[in-house]
């Protein structure tokens, strides 16, 4: 059995209401199921309501199609939510909940959703101790951006699942946008990443929003359409992002661009007009806050 994707013209075709998104990436209409959410809008024979469920290992792709050589499309992390709409051949077809980012997951990697309250990792990477000392056996290590939820012991949160992770590697940065970004300096670009293991342009940036406690959407365009505040390039300044096409950077100053490239294969600091000069055209400066 396979889900397969409809097609735009025939999606189309089917709406019956006010017209919704059609965006692929955060719309879920199959030829076989259709979202709940769209009740109302697209004529399907089968409306879904998604199984709410969490990343249960560090770190997973999530990938155009349910099988382990498709392309990634994302990466879910530990303790994120995953709506589950779909299994198919040990593959789960849903969206991430945090910005509704449609894939396939493998099933293995998913659990129980996460109850209580919940903590951000802050560390590039954090180790889950077997117990409550910092000599204890490491028995994970948890990427920036993973969540846990259990009870505090002392200096440590118990992790649902099993282990220990020390607050000062869930503690708030307070941080500017910037200063956060810079975590990931010397990571390796990784299409689909999201982890100083591993990142692309876009997936930094929605990082380090995140950790501000701003939403972000997945990809460049989305976030060039949706974020922010439109800037003339003659006023751009530290922490405004600078969108070309397909890629999205942080300004360090002016003159100075923070990004992860596929040019270096990693997360730099680079002069603007290198980028520029690469073929890059600035499309549009975007400011926060």
């Amino acid at each position: 059995m396979t889900i397969a994707s409809i097609t735009d013209q025939a999606l189309t075709a089917r709406l019956v209401g006010p017209r919704p998104s059609l965006d692929r990436r955060i719309v879920i209409a199959t030829t076989e199921i259709v979202d709940i959410d769209l009740a109302g809008a697209v004529a399907a024979g089968r409306y879904v309501v998604p199984a709410r469920r969490a990343c249960l290992i560090p770190r997973t792709p999530m990938r155009a199609a349910g099988r382990p050589d498709a392309a990634a499309v994302s990466e879910l992390l530990f303790g994120e939510g995953f709506d589950l709409f779909d299994c198919v051949d040990g593959w789960g077809f849903g969206r991430s909940v945090h910005d509704r980012y449609t894939g396939w997951v493998v099933l293995s990697a998913l659990g129980d959703a996460l109850a209580g309250d919940v903590h951000r990792v802050t560390a590039r990477l954090a180790p889950v101790f077997s117990a409550t000392d910092i000599k204890a056996l490491v028995i994970a290590e948890l990427p920036f951006g993973a969540r846990v939820s259990g009870t505090v012991e002392g200096s440590f949160v118990a992790v649902a699942g099993g282990g220990f992770v020390h607050v000062r590697h869930l503690a708030p940065h307070g941080g500017s946008l910037l200063a956060i970004a810079r975590i990931f300096t010397g990571a390796p670009y990784l299409w689909g990443g999201r982890t100083p293991l591993g990142v692309d342009c876009s997936g930094l940036v929605q990082a380090a929003l995140t950790a501000c406690s701003m939403t972000a959407p997945r990809d460049s365009d989305q976030q060039r359409d949706g974020l922010g505040t439109a800037v003339d390039f003659a006023d751009r300044r530290s922490g405004d992002l600078v969108f070309f096409p397909g890629h999205v950077g942080i300004l360090v100053d002016a003159a100075t661009l923070l990004h992860a490239n596929a040019f270096w294969m990693a997360v730099v600091e680079e002069p603007l007009v290198d980028v520029v000069a690469r073929g890059a055209a600035v499309l549009a400066v975007r400011r926060m806050g």
